[in-house]
């Protein structure tokens, strides 16, 4: 049987529809949204407001979550898998993602948190997100939720 490790995802989004994007640290010309997993005895949604915190230094206070929707899952690579086993007994991780609508007068996304997560961020248009900024084994879950939230087809 296939353990999968919880995890959370922040669709982050301003007034004018446009979606947060953020670059892997380690990983230059790798973006996605800000995401982590979520820690025994902690509910999907107090890992959210922890995770968006950690990475891209925002509060609570600065977002309200608009609708969340669960069951996206992926398995890890082969050769990451035997990795990840030892680290987290999973092979692969179940997400909740989270549309979250950043508020007026919000704090400034800032990446530079420590540990780093993210080189950079930028706000994009749904439709404009590209599938090669990502590994092969996440590509179908992103299709799904850019379909699931955004109706948008990648």
């Amino acid at each position: 049987m296939v353990r999968f490790r919880p995890n959370v995802a922040a669709l982050m989004v301003r007034d004018d529809g446009r979606l947060l994007v953020c670059e892997r640290w380690q990983v230059p010309g790798a973006w996605q949204f800000p995401q982590g997993g979520v820690d025994p005895g902690e509910t999907a949604e107090e890992a959210l407001f922890r995770e968006v915190r950690e990475e891209i230094g925002l509060r609570k206070k600065d977002y309200e979550v608009v609708k969340s929707r669960s069951g996206y899952r992926y398995l890890y690579p082969q050769e990451v898998r035997k990795k990840k086993v030892r680290k987290h007994g999973c092979e692969g991780q179940e997400q909740q993602y989270f549309l979250c609508r950043l508020k007026p007068g919000a704090s400034e996304i800032d990446t530079n948190q420590r540990p780093r997560e993210f080189a950079a961020h930028r706000w994009i248009q749904p439709d404009e997100f590209d599938m090669d900024w990502l590994p092969d084994f996440k590509r179908e879950v992103y299709r799904e939720v850019m379909s699931d939230f955004f109706d948008v087809k990648l």
